[in-house]
């Protein structure tokens, strides 16, 4: 009895073409055809031209000569001139404030704010990442309930909070503390310090909107250490602090990194609180700064120092970023699964 065996038809050149596996693995289960690459590479290439188009055209508008808008679309500079970035550094906008003194303010609000809040943060995590006390669920509940609000919606209640907190001087001499004293009936008063219309204020406003991210983002990565690195070190003699100073925090050092670096971009980019409370122009920081610069009209507006300041303000963050980009996605994934 013979047996009739079934060959399979030659398939078509381009189906044979287009089925080429690309995956470059040898053996491996999972192929990536040719037809697939081609699709994912146009769908990343639409993906890159999406977001290199306002880019390019800021770029475009930073090294013109001219103030005014081009009335075409232009992508690609048709000239090289440094003009808009010169009068940024010299003079920002009509207010008489350095370019440094903008720089300082933005520094000083972005670096100390997320020092602070990383100090707090690293505390507050450790305690609910290793100590079991009541109500602990509920506080964490709480601490996550601000990241479903938006910003803004904290902004009111920051505003009265800060604005409350003043500093007076009386005619008769007297010093007085809002909310705790207050000058005489009938006495004038002059305000000293107001705390919301102060970068310290800001700073502490700031400070309250991220220690709720910072709180969680640690302390899923504190629940991936080991205890047992502690209690060991606790069998060896060291008591709390210790085990907290040289065990925990030498370990949680990446995550708190990458915590403090995503801080700071928020902080370093921040307008609505800043702008919300200060009223000082020397206060004013680099985003306040940016804003400022855009007049009633778009005719007003000088687009090309608009523009030069845009990239001045995002620049190092962003150099920072694609630098640190691996670290930053292995240090948000490492705390995502204990164990």
């Amino acid at each position: 009895m013979t047996t009739i065996t079934q060959t399979d038809k030659p398939k078509n050149f381009l189906v044979r073409f287009f089925n080429i596996d690309t995956s470059g693995s040898k053996g491996g289960s999972e192929k990536l055809p040719l037809w697939r690459q081609l699709v994912i590479q146009l769908l990343c290439l639409l993906i890159t031209i999406e977001v290199m188009f306002p880019i390019m055209y800021i770029i475009t508008l930073a090294f013109s000569s001219k103030s005014t808008r081009p009335s075409t679309l232009e992508l690609f500079p048709k000239e090289i001139s440094l003009v808009a970035f010169q009068q940024v550094l010299t003079r920002p906008t009509a207010n008489p404030v350095t370019f440094l003194e903008l720089l300082k303010n933005s520094f000083l609000l972005s670096v100390i704010v997320g020092l602070v809040a990383l100090l707090v943060a690293v505390t507050a995590a450790y305690a609910f990442s290793r100590f079991k006390f009541k109500l602990r669920q509920m506080l964490m509940i709480l601490v996550f309930i601000p990241l479903l609000m938006p910003a803004v919606g904290l902004a009111t209640p920051l505003f009265l909070l800060m604005n409350s907190l003043q500093v007076k001087t009386c005619a008769d001499g007297a010093m007085a503390i809002q909310p705790f004293s207050a000058c005489d009936p009938g006495v004038a008063a002059k305000l000293l310090f107001n705390l919301r219309d102060s970068l310290i204020g800001v700073g502490i406003a700031m400070i309250s909107t991220a220690l709720p991210f910072a709180v969680w983002n640690l302390k899923g990565y504190l629940d991936t250490i080991p205890k047992e690195l502690e209690e060991a070190a606790a069998i060896d003699g060291a008591d709390s602090n210790q085990v907290f100073f040289r065990i925990v925090l030498p370990l949680a050092a990446p995550q708190m990194a990458v915590t403090f670096f995503l801080g700071f971009i928020g902080h370093w980019q921040e307008f609505v609180l800043p702008w919300l409370f200060l009223t000082k122009p020397q206060d004013y920081t680099l985003a306040m700064t940016l804003y400022n610069m855009t007049g009633q009209y778009a005719s007003s507006i000088p687009w090309n120092r608009f523009a030069a300041m845009a990239i001045i303000v995002a620049l190092p963050v962003a150099i920072v970023y694609v630098l640190l980009q691996k670290q930053i996605v292995s240090g948000l994934t490492a705390g995502g699964v204990k164990g």
